[in-house]
C-alpha cells in the first residue's frame, strides 16, 4: 500500500495548489503541507519552491515524481492482483494509427484467450496517452513519434514506412518530389502531439524548414476526413502506410516521397520505468 504522504505528493504535482490538493484529499492544507514537510525532511532536500506565487517543483521534485508514479502504479496492481477473486485487468493506449489501423488483430486474441478479463483501450495522440501513462490511467501504450526514453520502459513494436499521399492526377503522384516543390501546397495535416504530425515535423526540421514555411497549412484530428479531402484534390498529406493501403491498392489515392529526405516512421511499446508487470503486458504485444 503506498504510503499517503506520497499520494499527497502527487496529487500536489498534479494540482500545483495546496488548497485544491487539500481538496481533493479531503484534508486540511496544514496536513498537506506537513505531508510535503516530512517528505522534505526525510529525504533532505526542498521538492517544492515558490517563483513568485507560482508553485515549481524542484529538480529533486521532478525526480520523486518519476519514481513516486511506478511505486503509485505497481502498489495498485498489487493490490488488484491479490484480491480474490482476481480477473485479469488491461488498460491500453494507442496512438492513433495503431489503434485505428494494428492493434485489431492483438485485442480479438486477448478477449479469445480470457473471456473474463476486464479490457480497455483508448485511442488517442501520443501526447494525451503519456499524460495518461504518468497519471496511472493505462496499463501500457502503443505509440508513435517521439518520447523521452529515458521516463519509460520500452521496446521497439514494428517500423513503418511513411510518406506523402495526393490525389492520383495530382502533378506530385508517383514522384519524388524536393521539400520546396512541396511549399506552395495545401498541408493537411493531424493535430499538434500526434506521432504523425512529429514524424513529419522533424523531417522538415532536418533539411531547415518548418510548418512555417507552407502557405497553406489545414490541422484535422481524423483520418478519414484528412483521406477525402486529399481524394477529392483539396490537398496532400503524409500517413504511415497502413493507414492507407486500401486506397493507394484502389487507386483512390497516389504515393509520392520526399527526395533526399527518408522517412521511416517506429512504433513503441511502453509503460513507467520499473513497472513490475512490464513483462506480462511485452507478451501480450507479441
Amino acid at each position: 500500500m503506498l504510503d499517503p504522504r506520497w499520494n499527497t505528493f502527487l496529487v500536489l504535482c498534479e494540482t500545483m495548489n495546496y488548497t485544491r490538493a487539500a481538496e481533493r484529499l479531503c484534508l486540511t492544507q496544514p496536513a498537506v503541507t506537513h505531508h510535503i514537510h516530512y517528505l522534505e525532511a526525510h529525504y533532505g532536500c526542498r521538492l517544492f519552491s515558490y517563483e513568485g506565487k507560482v508553485l515549481r517543483l524542484t529538480d529533486a521534485g521532478l525526480r520523486l515524481r518519476e519514481f513516486t508514479r511506478s511505486m503509485a502504479y505497481n502498489s495498485q496492481k498489487v493490490e488488484e492482483n491479490l484480491a480474490m477473486p482476481a480477473p485479469i485487468s488491461l488498460r491500453v493506449g494507442a496512438s492513433k494509427t495503431i489503434g485505428e489501423f494494428l492493434i485489431a488483430p492483438k485485442i480479438e486474441r486477448f478477449l479469445r484467450a480470457h473471456p473474463e478479463a476486464s479490457f480497455s483501450l483508448v485511442v488517442d495522440n501520443t501526447e494525451i496517452l503519456l499524460h495518461a501513462l504518468q497519471a496511472g490511467q493505462l496499463d501500457f501504450a502503443l505509440v508513435e513519434g517521439f518520447f523521452d526514453q529515458s521516463r519509460y520502459e520500452s521496446q521497439l513494436y514494428r517500423r513503418e514506412e511513411f510518406f506523402g499521399v495526393c490525389n492520383p492526377a495530382h502533378p506530385l503522384a508517383g514522384r519524388a518530389v524536393s521539400i520546396e516543390e512541396l511549399l506552395d501546397e495545401r498541408l493537411i495535416l493531424r493535430e499538434t502531439g500526434s506521432g504523425t504530425r512529429a514524424i513529419f515535423e522533424e523531417a522538415l526540421h532536418r533539411e531547415n524548414h518548418t510548418l512555417q514555411s507552407f502557405s497553406r497549412v489545414v490541422t484535422i484530428s481524423d483520418f478519414s476526413t484528412i483521406k477525402s479531402l486529399v481524394m477529392n484534390g483539396l490537398g496532400v498529406s503524409f500517413f504511415y502506410a497502413p493507414v492507407v493501403e486500401p486506397e493507394l491498392a484502389n487507386g483512390t489515392l497516389a504515393r509520392f516521397d520526399l527526395a533526399g529526405v527518408p522517412m521511416r516512421g517506429a512504433f513503441y511499446f511502453m509503460c513507467l520505468k520499473d513497472n513490475l508487470f512490464a513483462q506480462s503486458w511485452t507478451d501480450w504485444m507479441q
